[in-house]
Formats: C-alpha cells, sequence, structure tokens
C-alpha cells in the first residue's frame, strides 16, 4: 500500500507532518478545515500527563502522593491506597475492563455516566460518582494495564492539588504557552466534571504543535513549558516499568513497548518513538531521530481495528525513513532489542538532562 492508500483505507480526517519544526505535508479530509476543533479521544490522557508533570515540577503534587491525599472521596473505592504513580503508568489494582466490543464492559458503562450514550441501568449520573464506585481486585503497582479511569483520577487529582478546574490548568499551563492558534475545548457530564480520559477537542496544527513540544524536550520559544526531566523519565525505561508492560495484554500487540507518565514509547525504525494515541484512529508520533511529528485525525467505524492501528503506524515508519535517509533499515514489526526487562538497566533517553 501507498501512504495515500493507507489514508483512504483508515478514514483519514486530518494528516500532518513537521520535519525539523515545518510543515511539510498536511490534508484536510471529510469536512475538516484548519479551524475545525476534532475530538482528539485519548491523546487526551497524554495533555492531562503533561498537566500533571507541570503540576510535580511547581512542588503542588508528587507521584508518590497517595490519591486519597488529594480525593478523600475516593476513599470508599478501589483507589484507597494508590499513589499518583499507578494512575500516571496506569498500574492501579482497580477492577475495569476496557472493551470496547462488550456493551457491559466497565468502558461503556463509564460512557453512560458522562452521557455519551444512554443510560445503563445501576449507573449512577456524573463522572465521579461512578469513580467511586469502582473496586480493586489486586494489589496497587502490578502488572500495566490500559484503563480510561486512570486518567479521570489522575485529573480529579491534579485538579484538587492546583485548586483550578481541568480546562483551566490546560489553557494555562499547556496550550497557551506552547503557542496554541486556537481554543481548545474540554468536554465535561452533566454535573460539570471534566471527562479527562478523552474529552479535549483541538485543531489539527494545535494537536502538531503539542507533539513538537514533546519533540522539544518540552520546550517552545525559548520556554520551559514541560518540565524537561519529566518527559525523560517517561523515555527511560527500567527493568519494572517495562516488565509491568510485558506482563500486560499490551505487550502481544506492541512488544517491546513500555507506558510512562500517560504516554507510550514504541521501537521505531530507527529508534524509540513517543506516542499519543486514541480509539477511532487518532495518533501523535514523536520520533526524535528523525526530528519529525506526524499527526493524523479520523473518524473509524469502529472504536478499535488493530489491521487499521499496525497498517498506520507502518505508514508512519515510511515516511520517517524517508527522511532519515536511512531507507531499508528494520521495520516496526522486526524482531524487537534487547532493553531492560534483559538487563535490568535504564536505557539512556535521548532528553537526559
Amino acid at each position: 500500500m501507498t501512504l495515500a492508500d493507507v489514508l483512504d483505507a483508515t478514514s483519514t480526517d486530518g494528516w500532518l507532518v513537521l520535519h525539523e519544526e515545518v510543515i511539510v505535508a498536511e490534508q484536510y479530509r471529510a469536512g475538516l478545515t484548519h479551524s475545525t476543533q476534532h475530538l482528539l479521544m485519548s491523546v487526551t490522557k497524554s495533555v492531562v500527563g503533561a498537566v500533571a508533570g507541570i503540576l510535580v515540577d511547581q512542588g503542588k503534587l508528587a507521584p508518590t502522593d497517595l490519591v486519597t491525599v488529594h480525593v478523600p472521596e475516593l476513599k470508599v473505592s478501589g483507589y484507597l491506597g494508590a499513589t499518583v504513580r499507578d494512575l500516571l503508568d496506569m498500574r492501579s489494582g482497580v477492577l475495569f475492563r476496557e472493551d470496547y466490543a462488550d456493551p457491559t464492559a466497565d468502558v461503556r458503562r463509564m460512557e453512560a455516566a458522562i452521557a455519551w450514550r444512554p443510560g445503563v441501568e445501576g449507573v449512577p449520573p456524573g463522572l465521579h460518582h461512578f469513580l467511586c464506585e469502582l473496586q480493586a481486585d489486586r494489589p496497587h503497582g502490578g502488572p500495566f494495564n490500559y484503563r480510561s479511569s486512570e486518567t479521570d483520577v489522575l485529573g480529579w487529582v491534579c485538579e484538587r492539588a492546583a485548586g483550578a478546574h481541568m480546562w483551566d490548568l490546560v489553557s494555562e499551563l499547556v496550550w497557551r504557552p506552547m503557542g496554541a492558534e486556537h481554543d481548545a475545548h474540554l468536554l465535561c457530564d452533566a454535573l460539570g466534571d471534566s471527562v479527562d480520559n478523552g474529552g479535549l477537542t483541538a485543531t489539527l496544527r494545535d494537536v502538531a504543535r503539542f507533539g513538537q513540544l514533546l519533540l522539544s524536550a518540552g520546550a517552545s520559544a525559548g520556554r520551559q513549558v514541560i518540565p524537561r526531566s519529566w518527559l525523560a523519565d517517561a523515555w527511560s525505561v527500567d527493568y519494572d516499568v517495562r516488565a509491568a508492560f510485558a506482563a500486560s495484554p499490551a505487550e502481544a500487540a506492541l512488544p517491546g513497548s513500555w507506558y510512562r507518565n500517560q504516554l507510550w514509547v514504541l521501537p521505531g525504525p530507527h529508534g524509540d518513538i513517543l506516542i499519543c494515541m486514541g480509539i477511532y484512529g487518532h495518533l501523535v508520533r514523536v520520533d526524535p531521530a528523525t526530528r519529525t511529528v506526524m499527526v493524523k485525525l479520523s473518524s473509524w467505524l469502529t472504536a478499535q481495528d488493530p489491521a487499521l492501528l499496525f497498517d498506520t503506524l507502518l505508514a508512519c515508519d515510511a515516511v520517517a525513513t524517508a527522511f532519515s535517509g536511512r531507507a531499508g533499515q528494520r521495520g516496526r514489526f522486526g524482531a524487537a532489542p534487547a532493553r531492560g526487562i534483559i538487563t535490568g538497566h535504564a536505557v539512556a533517553s535521548p532528553w537526559a538532562t
């Protein structure tokens, strides 16, 4: 398949490539324009993670803090005893099934709580009420398990720690400092609580600006927006982080990867790449080796489609290779290199201080 084939086959609404901070490709489809906001789904999680990193740098939050110190309402839930670090890396022991094909799964029940789907019997109205009802089924700090509830709790914790709504935190700490061209919006439930796991809407170019912020080690126009150390921590894997991912179902689909600070890190054809991604085909790909940022906004017919995701990742790898000048190198799904889980040593970050 060609890149054009992949963009056509994967219901692309917007596609943008930055190389050395210059736009080298930009396409708008299906009615999307340069000023149209697109729902980003779980790309939102990485923005909320950036907010958390800034609050940590400001001394308002610590990864070792107990969740219930900031949100005592969660003492009745399975989040009792969980730390902020457990939320950041999605390693709490809370039971939450994120199976979009099952209408009875927790993620579907949560959608009912925030009124994204018709009411479901037994689901209380309001996201925070729903989070308080979740219970644990294993100790905190175990294997990685992707759960949108973790980010909603993280956002709630950030709001309490900062004494501000998440939409104001995103605006004041990330969106304005990075030089966004347009406003973004953060969707809320019927009670006014923000949907931090996937409710952000933004324009294609502003999403690319966020990707460039990640590529530039958190700096924009000479100003440090996201702490450099926060992103370096996401890049630097150790035995514990890799083992937690390797013990999860995600390892089979994304071998050699890890999840840290609400960011994915995957092996790429020229080195590790950072990924923000959401259901229905949203992707931000940040590649330090080729100095590229790629953004894809889509409208898949189903929430998750491995074939469409892998085609997208392979197409992005091909674009990166074209800019690297090193055609013919190992592809994304070649043999995974030995990493921290083998040696137990931290891998050097491209942004280490």
